[in-house]
């Protein structure tokens, strides 16, 4: 970092702030422009001040603390929060929403960087604030703005935000999304309008939740979400936000929808198709009708990674949004691959449910409707009901053709544009928008939830929202300067960015050499 005096076409010197990186110079900050030679170092010495603002060293700490006697713990701030994700909360645009807030312009932020560095209960930002800013806030400021926040012309705008910032990312546009849907689930056991006790993917047995259905791009990048309501079947999720996202944004090609095999209703097929939209939808390969898998099954399939492609004809039987019958006629691929690794765990999964099966039919031959459903294996039972007494056997036929199908995934599609590996390719990126959901569980906390009213849980979706877009974008940023560490260990360097507290404002501390990649990565874009 140095200071260089620039001479313009007009005869005037700029006095700038130079950063040198890679052999590349970068002017950080143009001082100010003269003709007069006093004026000029007048304005050099002004930039010398400000390279010690900007990156003071230990010497001027030491030199701080000479003049102030002593420097204590109490003057301490920690700053990288503000410094790394503070920026990018600007970048993104989200900053406009604190014209909305005029006491409270700096809470939003608050709540949604503390989700990415110190996440827990809203409360929890009582003591973020309080032990790392020495900033006081009662929680009854939190839960007035929470009542506030969440508003549908607010969530609106700042999905739009996201979606531009997305979009800009994605320099070929957004021609592909993926749908998925979690269940988050409350430290609570009474139900409401939105709560309400349903299958969770969790395992978390009468506990109320509630849906979060989220779209994204292929890399994971954040889109738009909804919330349902925790009883609602998550297929029925996909047409109300494909009709809000294309509402919202008014895409004007629109884009291929990805979705898991929890989609593959008629109806959500019968919309899609009727709309225009293409789709990549996974298959249930094992249940599907047995024409297809004596089809299947003749298929050769003996290496991973061999592709194998089916064109179908096909009728569907749907209820349109009056609940009449419809009939609707289909043309689709389905592309099958297979995988060795895959074919050992259906195997295993398998051998290990017939062994349950089996131990139930040899401890009493009774089994009730209720045993049947504990298994998605119990269509490998037959009954004998001669003499009115019920017998229960292993259908030895069902499990060899079960056995046959072994490792091969397949996907319906009805685009016959894309090359068959391609098809595969978008729907294996769905890791990107699975391990979305496992960071905002994990990472940023987002569930249990404690709130009980409706408005608050939906201003924690939407802070864990604008805290995941901020997320995706930093990790963005510190892969394309190829910083050679684990990710998450970038947090803890993150935490460890001090300044300290003068009667000018706070000063930060010199960066050390791996702050100061991730200080470059988030700064030089």
């Amino acid at each position: 970092m140095f200071v260089r005096k620039k001479r313009n076409a007009s005869g005037s010197v700029s006095v700038q702030i130079i950063s040198k990186k890679g052999g590349k110079y970068k002017v950080v900050e143009t001082i100010g422009c003269s003709k007069d030679n006093e004026e000029i170092e007048q304005l050099c010495n002004k930039a010398k001040d400000r390279i010690k603002e900007l990156f003071p060293t230990l010497f001027d700490v030491v030199d701080y603390v000479s003049k102030n006697k002593r420097l204590s713990n109490k003057d301490i701030r920690v700053i990288g929060d503000e410094l790394i994700f503070g920026k990018i909360f600007q970048d993104i645009g989200c900053d406009f929403i604190s014209k909305f807030f005029s006491k409270d312009k700096e809470l939003f932020k608050n709540l949604v960087i503390s989700r990415l560095l110190y996440p827990g209960s809203k409360l929890y930002l009582i003591d973020y604030l309080h032990i790392y800013k020495k900033q006081t806030i009662e929680k009854n400021r939190i839960y007035r703005f929470l009542d506030k926040l969440y508003q549908d012309t607010l969530k609106s705008k700042v999905e739009n935000c996201i979606f531009n910032h997305t979009k800009k990312i994605m320099q070929e546009g957004i021609t592909v999304t993926f749908y998925d849907v979690t269940t988050l689930y409350f430290e609570s056991e009474s139900e409401d309008d939105l709560r309400r006790i349903g299958f969770s993917k969790e395992g978390k047995l009468a506990r109320p939740q509630i849906q979060l259905g989220l779209f994204t791009t292929l890399q994971g990048y954040p889109l738009s979400f909804e919330v349902y309501e925790g009883n609602k079947y998550e297929g029925h999720t996909l047409v109300d936000i494909l009709q809000k996202f294309q509402t919202k944004f008014q895409l004007a090609t629109k884009p291929i929808v990805v979705a898991d095999r929890g989609m593959l209703t008629h109806e959500n097929i019968a919309y899609l198709e009727n709309n225009n939209y293409k789709y990549i939808l996974a298959a249930r390969i094992k249940n599907i009708p047995d024409d297809l898998k004596k089809r299947i099954i003749r298929l050769p399939f003996l290496d991973d990674g061999v592709i194998h492609t089916l064109e179908i004809d096909k009728e569907i039987v749907y209820k349109d949004r009056n609940g009449q019958k419809c009939f609707l006629k289909l043309k689709q691929r389905l592309v099958l691959t297979f995988s060795s690794t895959r074919a050992k765990k259906d195997k295993h999964n398998r051998e290990k449910a017939l062994k349950r099966l089996q131990a139930k039919i040899g401890k009493s031959n009774n089994l009730t409707k209720g045993d049947l459903k504990m298994s998605g294996y119990a269509k490998f039972l037959k009954f004998n009901d001669e003499k009115c007494d019920i017998t229960f056997n292993l259908d030895e036929a069902k499990i060899e053709e079960d056995a046959k199908l072994d490792g091969i995934k397949g996907f319906y599609t009805n685009d016959f544009t894309l090359a068959p590996d391609k098809i595969i390719e978008h729907y294996q990126n769905q890791y990107d928008v699975e391990r979305a959901f496992r960071i905002s569980k994990t990472d940023l906390k987002i569930r249990p939830i404690y709130h009980r009213l409706e408005t608050r849980i939906r201003a924690h979706i939407l802070i864990s929202f604008v805290a995941y877009a901020i997320y995706k974008e930093f990790e963005r940023r510190i892969k394309s300067a190829n910083i050679d560490m684990k990710f998450k260990l970038t947090f803890d360097y993150i935490k460890t960015m001090y300044g300290y507290k003068t009667p000018v404002g706070i000063q930060p501390l010199e960066l050390d050499e791996i702050q100061q990649k991730i200080y470059d990565a988030v700064y030089n874009i």
